[in-house]
């Protein structure tokens, strides 16, 4: 016996946005824990804010620059307690990320479209 055709099933969610330009220029900075001079340099992405969901990655544009000790702290104790304790915004620094990127005017444009 054959299965019966498959119903395709409608995207219910935003497409998360690639961009490995923006990525190298995330990782080009240094760590934004403040007097840290750790390397090498990964691409943090940011939940809090961003068009993450359940079980789902945010797009690069969501993103900042931590070595891989904060990294791997900042999965372990979360976002928010991560912040309070260096004293830091995670989504201030990856908004101010993706203004200063040279890919600022595809991020702008694409988070105008998902604003509609």
């Amino acid at each position: 016996m054959a299965l019966p055709r498959r119903i395709p099933k409608e995207r219910n969610r935003s497409e998360r946005r690639r961009s490995q330009a923006h990525c190298t220029f995330v990782r080009s900075h240094q760590c934004c824990v403040p007097g840290c001079q750790d390397m090498p340099i990964e691409v943090a992405h940011v939940r809090a804010g961003s068009d993450a969901g359940m079980g789902r990655k945010p797009s690069d544009w969501f993103t900042v620059s931590l070595c891989r000790g904060h990294h791997s702290e900042q999965h372990r104790i979360g976002e928010g307690p991560f912040g309070r304790v260096h004293g830091i915004d995670l989504h201030t620094l990856a908004a101010e990320f993706a203004a200063a990127s040279p890919k600022a005017a595809e991020i702008r444009l694409q988070q105008r479209g998902r604003a509609r």
